[in-house]
């Protein structure tokens, strides 16, 4: 009998490891297969007006105008100076403060459209994408700036005040 006793009996010796005990699957932790969540969006802060009187809804249509008063100027000093008005954004290179970087018509939001006429010009600035920080704006040689929300404007659009 003590034979039977040592046969039931599980050996153990003193550097043995004891057998790893699991636990029950309604108590294990879940596993996640779940996707990551998107970051955060950071909003943008709303837009500070860079002057009295400043008709930008963003720093987008800031930039925009700014070069569009920019061209404006470069045009009546060409005309000052050559009885004429430039016949391309090239031959405005540095006429007043127009650099040859501004000759890019991709202005970042915007894109720019200048055409030469007999005794004018036409520019205007179209955003990407049209919405009620990114408008759209037209000028021609009497350096009036006109602007539309949901078209591209022209010299029947509202002025920019």
């Amino acid at each position: 009998m003590a034979g039977q006793a040592l046969a039931q009996a599980p050996a153990t010796s003193p550097n043995s490891v004891p057998p790893p005990t699991t636990t029950p699957p309604e108590t294990a932790a879940p596993v996640q297969n779940q996707p990551t969540p998107p970051a955060p969006t950071v909003a943008e802060p709303p837009y500070q007006p860079k002057f009295p009187g400043d008709p930008a809804r963003s720093g987008s249509e800031a930039a925009a105008l700014g070069y569009m008063r920019t061209v404006i100027r470069a045009q009546r000093e060409y005309k000052k100076k050559n009885a004429k008005f430039a016949p391309s954004l090239n031959a405005l290179v540095h006429t007043g403060s127009f650099t040859r970087r501004m000759t890019k018509t991709d202005r970042g939001d915007y894109t720019v459209s200048f055409q030469s006429k007999k005794d004018g010009f036409e520019l205007a600035l179209t955003p990407k994408q049209l919405d009620s920080t990114h408008r759209s704006f037209y000028a021609d040689e009497d350096g009036v700036i006109h602007a539309e929300e949901d078209k591209a404007a022209s010299e029947t659009s509202p002025t920019v005040k």
